[in-house]
């Protein structure tokens, strides 16, 4: 997710799930190779396995992005084929590249050719006017022919004109039987299903019937359904960690990154729906967003105790 999963967001997921995998915000290939990698590339080993997302329409430039990412040591180099974006748009890669599957699959050539490691590719079901029945099967069929074995499908079209980003998400309307299709047609590939997907339980069921689910929006605006990840997903028995064993963590993690001149808010602000549905969610929300701009390293346990206080009082 743009602007959301950085490396603070990741180490905050992590806490809530050992094995869940982790995806970057999308990164261009030019920022890759000419941007301060350290800050953008750069990530806690606690948060293996974890993917390199990155967003490019150049066979040469993604292929050294990947390079980057592979000698960052990140378990996965995934190609976004997805974001609608205006400003993916204008560099002619994302959600775009559904019209170019030729050009895809000589980026995923290059990819492959440049590391050792999985390359992935996360698409949709068409954009535009496209008919997905068509272009879906069509754009898999040629990128996987290239040699990329998993799909991470975003299961609705993207109107590149027209409707926002934000609207892309939900307005397009939701077509799982199509993507159940392209199982169907392609045992042979791995198939993720995205998109509409809100809780765990709903997350586990249509898990059944692909290769994995993937959670974006629900997982970053309630991120306490991660909790359950490891027990629904992988078996654990192991009890989960409460939403205070979590904000102990990440206090610990605010102090460490404000001696590193690291603002508080740039962490805490992933961390406004951790009590999302929970007592005492509406006070965590509104300490944390009236102390924004608070630069303290001991902002969390504050926000802890206003919210143990309130409860009380409550």
């Amino acid at each position: 997710m743009m602007d959301g999963t950085d490396r603070h967001c990741r180490y905050f997921h992590r806490l809530l799930t050992r094995n869940a995998l982790l995806y970057t915000e999308m990164i261009t290939a030019d920022a890759a190779i000419h941007g301060d990698r350290s800050h953008l590339l750069g990530f806690d080993e606690s948060e293996h396995p974890v993917a390199l997302q990155l967003g490019g329409s150049e066979p040469g430039k993604l292929a050294e992005a990947a390079r980057i990412g592979a000698e960052f040591g990140y378990d996965e180099i995934n190609l976004n084929v997805g974001c609608p974006s205006d400003r993916v748009q204008s560099g002619a890669f994302g959600a775009c590249l559904m019209k170019t599957p030729d050009l895809v699959a000589e980026c995923i050539v290059a990819m492959i050719g440049a590391v050792d490691i999985p390359i992935t590719v996360k698409c949709r079901i068409g954009v535009d006017d496209q008919d997905p029945h068509e272009s879906l099967f069509e754009f898999v069929e040629k990128v996987a022919a290239a040699g990329c074995n998993v799909f991470i499908v975003h299961a609705r079209k993207a109107w590149l004109k027209g409707l926002s980003p934000k609207e892309n998400r939900t307005v397009p309307p939701l077509d799982y039987d199509l993507v159940r299709s392209l199982k169907a047609a392609r045992p042979d590939l791995r198939i993720v299903l995205n998109g509409g997907i809100e809780t765990i339980n709903d997350a586990s069921s249509l898990g059944v019937e692909f290769d994995g689910v993937m959670l974006g929006r629900a997982a970053y605006g309630a991120p306490y359904i991660l909790a359950d990840v490891d027990y629904v997903f992988f078996d654990e028995t192991d009890s989960a960690p409460s939403r205070e064993d979590v904000v102990g963590a990440m206090s610990e993690y605010v102090k460490r990154e404000f001696e590193k001149g690291v603002r508080p808010h740039s962490i805490t602000r992933h961390m406004i729906g951790l009590y999302h549905g929970a007592p005492g969610a509406r006070a965590w929300r509104r300490f944390l967003s009236e102390n924004s701009n608070v630069a303290r390293d001991d902002i969390l346990d504050r926000a802890l105790g206003f919210l143990q206080s309130h409860s009380t009082a409550a």
